[in-house]
């Protein structure tokens, strides 16, 4: 979550500066940041769904027991 929040706030200091400046490569970088953030956001939910499949629960208590 707080990576996502790190991730906007870079944005939208690329768009503001890549309007200011009159430069697309701000907001170009910006489609990029969103893009891994969108795959970043999809590997965890499929490591979530995956864990369900296997363990039928996705409770904090189980997933704490899992080191090692």
């Amino acid at each position: 979550m707080s990576i996502e929040l790190m991730l906007l706030a870079v944005n939208i200091n690329l768009v503001s500066f890549s309007i200011y400046l009159e430069d697309i490569v701000g907001q170009i970088f910006t489609m990029l940041i969103l893009t891994v953030a969108a795959a970043e956001a999809a590997i965890g939910l499929a490591i979530i769904v995956s864990y369900y499949r296997n363990k039928g629960s996705v409770r904090v208590e189980e997933i704490n027991e899992m080191k090692g």
